[in-house]
């Protein structure tokens, strides 16, 4: 086997949780890169949905931005931005939104707003929401793809820019969210998926090579282990070949 990056493996990982004939909001970044690597692998009908009115879109390269034309130029139609939310998105017709995150915490509630305690005068102001919120909210699940480390998983966000399970199971019930919220999340190190009676992220898979203490140490909480622990099969000839392609054709 070809040796591979632990950004590949998350890659793939992420890549392989998107089945053939989903529709997927995909948000840019690193989901982008696993939902095109997908629909160009084992999932030739993912159907990839841009929060910019692009539904259908088969970019030739990653996308830039959600504004990039490379996606309206690929897609099979072109749709105003109030249309994929109010028709597409809150109704609930699309499967899974695929969203990064600067901090996640246990409970899976996505930050991308700011950074400290302080919303006037933060660390950091990061670039916000976007259609975050809505793809939280609305799709009948939810897949966060992100490096893994204490600055990026973290025991309490310092903002809720997008609703995960809140402070546990029951929370988005209560809301009225329609959506299943965060039902898997990706990381460089190993995948985890909530808690079925509380909603805490839980680790159910590492990846190959890594240790249980590795991923314990990179967690800002007290982390969870599955008692039925798998090890994430590594990516193939055929993935990489696929990825790596993908990765030269947007340099």
């Amino acid at each position: 086997m070809t040796g591979y990056t632990s950004d590949e493996m998350m890659s793939v990982a992420a890549a392989r949780a998107l089945g053939d004939g989903m529709s997927c909001f995909v948000g840019i970044g690193l989901p982008s890169t696993a939902a095109n690597l997908a629909r160009r692998g084992h999932a030739p009908d993912l159907t990839l949905i841009y929060e910019s009115g692009c539904l259908g879109a088969k970019p030739t390269r990653l996308p830039l931005s959600i504004g990039d034309g490379e996606l309206a130029d690929t897609a099979d139609a072109v749709v105003s931005v109030p249309e994929v939310f109010n028709y597409w998105l809150q109704p609930g017709r699309i499967d899974v939104g695929f969203l990064g995150a600067a901090q996640l915490d246990k409970f899976g509630n996505i930050n991308t707003t700011v950074i400290g305690p302080d919303y006037a005068n933060p660390k950091v102001r990061l670039p916000g929401a976007g259609g975050a919120p809505e793809i939280a909210a609305s799709c009948r699940e939810v897949f966060v793809v992100l490096r893994q480390s204490t600055r990026t998983f973290v025991e309490k966000v310092d903002f809720v820019t997008s609703f995960g399970h809140g402070s546990g199971k029951g929370d988005r019930e209560r809301l009225g969210l329609p959506g299943a919220g965060p039902t898997l999340v990706v990381t460089d190190l190993g995948l985890m998926r909530p808690d079925p009676e509380t909603a805490e992220l839980t680790l159910t898979e590492l990846h190959p090579g890594v240790e249980v203490d590795q991923v314990v140490e990179a967690t800002g909480w007290k982390l969870k282990v599955s008692g039925d622990l798998a090890t994430t099969p590594a990516p193939t000839e055929a993935e990489l070949r696929i990825l790596r392609d993908l990765k030269r054709a947007s340099a």
